[in-house]
């Protein structure tokens, strides 16, 4: 659950909840199988979202546990630093 405290601006996020990340790239075989590598064993669900104008990007939506903000981090920067992911 997200809660936004209004007297500080900060958002408040409380664990362990359903996180999603977007994941972007050129090779849809390639994303899913960078998830896999990513995600392991670890629950998920990964659903198709869109491809772009043009056919050179396709993006997914990772639904995810995650139990802290270390973990939420650390999965976005696996990602992130994936060759296959944009």
């Amino acid at each position: 659950m997200v809660i936004i405290n209004e007297s500080e601006k900060k958002v408040e996020i409380a664990y362990p909840c359903e996180w999603k990340y977007k994941v972007i790239g050129e090779d849809k075989e390639k994303i899913e199988e960078a998830v896999k590598y990513v995600m392991g064993e670890r629950p998920h669900t990964l659903d198709f979202s869109k491809t772009s104008n043009k056919g050179s990007y396709h993006s997914y939506e990772l639904c995810t546990l995650v139990h802290n903000e270390d973990d939420r981090t650390e999965l976005f920067r696996q990602l992130k630093e994936h060759n296959d992911v944009k």
